[in-house]
């Protein structure tokens, strides 16, 4: 039996790859697994700017390039848009507007600035009713020495491969938002 693809799974983690705190690391920026940590993927970034999804078989699976200090679009292979992400308001990391190949507009929320998990909805939570929650992202700091950080994607069963593809690639986007590449340890 062979394991599910990556983005076949319902939980996946995106994290900073562990490192010696003593000698310069030379590697992917984030490693995407398993949550039992078997690897699948890894983000490495070719400038501030581009940012690359690879399998570990080294397949190429999406390009995340960042316009401006906000917005942010995916690509495939053959160069084809396959889905957006773009932050609004004053605090960048509240809130992810997410839109699907097929169109699909999501939105990745943290409902208070001091929570470390953001939902997935359709709808903005705080439009009044409770929306349906389609996923959760919780981060947690791996290493606090060094400041390493760990995303838990976890989406729904009704999320087909190309929403989970979108989802995964606006975690790359977040952690980006919130320490990018060159730039200070500590969380935006």
């Amino acid at each position: 039996m062979t394991e599910p693809g990556l983005f076949e799974l319902e939980a996946v983690v995106v994290g900073q790859p562990k490192r010696s705190r003593w000698r310069r690391y030379v590697g992917p920026a984030l490693a995407v697994s398993t949550v039992k940590g078997t690897p699948l993927a890894w983000v490495t970034y070719t400038d501030d700017t581009y940012a690359v999804l690879t399998i570990t078989s080294g397949e190429f699976v999406v390009r995340i390039e960042q316009f401006g200090p906000l917005e942010f679009r995916f690509t495939d292979a053959a160069d084809r848009e396959v889905g957006t992400a773009g932050a609004r308001g004053l605090i960048k990391t509240r809130q992810l507007s997410l839109q699907t190949e097929q169109g699909r507009q999501l939105l990745l929320t943290r409902l208070d600035l001091l929570y470390a998990e953001w939902h997935l909805t359709e709808t903005d939570p705080e439009g009044g009713q409770a929306p349906e929650i389609l996923g959760r992202v919780t981060v947690s700091t791996i290493d606090s020495w060094i400041g390493l950080q760990e995303y838990v994607v976890e989406m729904d069963p009704r999320l087909d491969a190309s929403e989970r593809r979108t989802v995964v690639a606006s975690v790359v986007c977040l952690h980006l938002l919130r320490r990018p590449p060159g730039g200070s340890a500590a969380p935006v």
